[in-house]
């Protein structure tokens, strides 16, 4: 199997997770544990893991210089995506974020434009309009009475900075990819996580009651860490080391689909009118946006 391949197959095993975590992690909280909370028991779980896999992989040194962009990776994917995306959840619906994640691609883009210097044209300008207009669409008028989501307008704006700030993370991160290995990068990364999550976090993660955990609660604990943190962190590295930021971007189609199966197979959410309107002007926004232009003949 090709180095290619694996990528791909590495990218596509993130977007899966990614889509189960959805429906899992909503289940959590806030019955069992706070937003915040969960997000200190992510960073501090997958810290642990990195660094223990890091005894098994070769000793390398961070040059000085890379420092301040593996803190800056560490605030944009460890930090404000995770904060952003299970204060989302908690307060909207699995089926919500799976759908305004995917704006990320077109956030990618726009950031690739400007840091990249990458051609803005007419097309991909009214995939920008359309993918955002989706993502309004669902924050102004997607909220519904639920007694599981108690703020859906404002756990969908949380989601739109959620993205904003994962796709900074892939553009950042893609140029220390070829230069370290991914448990380097990502035992670093968790390290300074568990850091400044710490105070953030540290007062819902005293309220869980360990000891009254059922198993349900505590086999999602366990998914959200190994799964959700650290394979998709530790795959998503892998895959940036041969394919582009905005490829693996683009594996996030995958995650409304497979999230509202899983979501609605387990009777947790529900498809709307317009939860499916804005699906579509996302998902065209990005098709816009993503499409490689025609070449000219001749």
């Amino acid at each position: 199997m090709s180095r290619r391949t694996l990528a791909l197959v590495a990218a596509f095993t993130v977007s899966f997770i990614y889509a189960l975590n959805h429906t899992i992690a909503k289940g959590l909280m806030p019955v069992y544990v706070g937003s915040f909370g969960l997000i200190l028991i992510r960073v501090l779980g997958a810290a642990i893991l990195f660094w223990i896999t890091s005894i098994f992989t070769p000793k390398e040194k961070i040059d000085p210089k890379d420092w301040p962009r593996i803190v800056l990776c560490t605030c944009l994917g460890m930090v404000i995506n995770m904060l952003m995306f299970f204060w989302g959840l908690e307060l909207s619906t699995p089926i919500n974020s799976s759908v305004l994640i995917t704006i990320s691609p077109i956030l990618i883009f726009i950031l690739s434009a400007f840091y990249l210097k990458e051609k803005i044209t007419f097309k991909r300008a009214a995939g920008i309009f359309l993918g955002f207009a989706g993502a309004l669409g669902l924050i102004l008028f997607g909220a519904e009475v639920r007694s599981d989501a108690p703020n859906i307008p404002l756990g969908n704006f949380f989601f739109v900075i959620n993205a904003i700030s994962y796709a900074g993370y892939l553009v950042m991160v893609k140029s220390l990819t070829p230069k370290y290995h991914p448990v380097t990068l990502m035992k670093w990364f968790f390290l300074f996580a568990v850091i400044i999550n710490f105070p953030i976090s540290i007062w819902e993660f005293k309220e869980v009651q360990w000891s009254s955990l059922p198993f349900d609660a505590i086999w999602k604990i366990i998914f959200v860490i190994v799964g959700t943190t650290f394979m998709t962190y530790l795959l998503n590295v892998f895959a940036l080391k041969t394919l582009k930021a905005s490829t693996i971007g683009s594996f996030i189609y995958l995650q409304p689909l497979l999230a509202i199966i899983f979501a609605m197979l387990l009777g947790v959410d529900q498809l709307n009118a317009v939860k499916i309107i804005a699906a579509i002007c996302v998902f065209t926004g990005v098709y816009l946006v993503t499409s490689s232009p025609k070449k000219k003949l001749g």
